[in-house]
């Protein structure tokens, strides 16, 4: 099994994801450092989410900071029965020092 190169944290977070001009709800499962495991709100049909591909992803914090990330699919899978979900790995692409401080004061 492959080694993460870095911790991940498990999180519940709503998050709003930006990807080619439409807007997704979504809840952030984990966040790492330059990475988030993102699964979007049941949809009435599926959506192919492709790798390699920018997107925006906005949410806040527990401890109420707000943050804007810019990052590219790196995985994506769809999960349905009821309505359905994606299921999306992101890298994230130069987060600012406000999202690297945040994150550790999660650890």
């Amino acid at each position: 099994m492959e080694a993460r190169r870095h911790q991940r944290i498990i999180v519940s977070l709503p998050a709003e994801l930006i990807y080619k001009d439409k807007r997704y709800a979504s809840t952030i499962e984990n966040l790492s450092e330059d990475g988030a495991y993102i699964i979007t709100a049941p949809q009435q049909s599926s959506f192919d989410f492709t790798p390699d591909t920018p997107l925006e992803l906005r949410f806040q914090f527990p401890d109420g900071e707000k943050l804007v990330l810019y990052g590219k699919v790196k995985w994506s899978f769809l999960t349905p029965p009821h309505g359905f979900t994606n299921s999306i790995g992101v890298e994230i692409i130069n987060p600012p020092l406000t999202y690297k401080e945040a994150f550790n004061r999660l650890i």
